[in-house]
């Protein structure tokens, strides 16, 4: 089973220059509690962006490059959906964790998103696609700590595929 993990603004900027805006560790915590012990699938520029392999994580790296490759263990290249029909039919839990291409690439397998949603507009180049109430169901909301690490007024939401 595919789900999202993604942390957008209001205005459903997720990055810009292949980086993260803003600075929330909460959500990065959020976000490794989620997904250790888990797949991880990604594009490129966001693998590379990780500037290393995160531990306790199976990577599956979406590519259009057949010449790229990754000499790690934890770490599988793969180059059509057809690799990773596995993950997608499957009872256990995978995470896709962008970047935009790979969002609107994959969202029509997906069947849960976990999305921290940040109350403020960002300038960036990066964007997630518009969550549709007609096919998401909000099902959790949480409000996130806000302090002197964590200054933006953010929410951890959990949605469901509906149809």
């Amino acid at each position: 089973m595919l789900s999202i993990v993604v942390a957008k603004a209001k205005n459903n900027i997720i990055g810009k220059d292949n980086k993260i805006i803003w600075h929330l560790p909460e959500d990065l915590k959020h976000f490794k509690n989620l997904t250790t012990g888990h797949t991880i699938i990604m594009g490129r520029k966001t693998f590379e962006s990780l500037g290393k392999i995160l531990p306790n994580r199976k990577h599956i790296i979406l590519s259009n490059n057949p010449d790229f490759k990754v000499h790690d263990e934890n770490v599988e290249v793969v180059h059509s959906l057809l690799q990773i029909q596995d993950l997608i039919e499957g009872k256990e839990e995978a995470f896709v964790i962008g970047g935009a291409m790979i969002y609107n690439f994959l969202m029509p397998y997906v069947k849960k998103m976990y999305v921290t949603e940040i109350e403020k507009d960002f300038d960036g180049d990066a964007f997630f696609p518009r969550i549709d109430d007609k096919i998401w169901k909000e099902v959790s909301r949480e409000k996130g700590i806000k302090d002197e690490n964590n200054k933006l007024d953010y929410y951890f939401v959990t949605y469901e595929r509906i149809k």
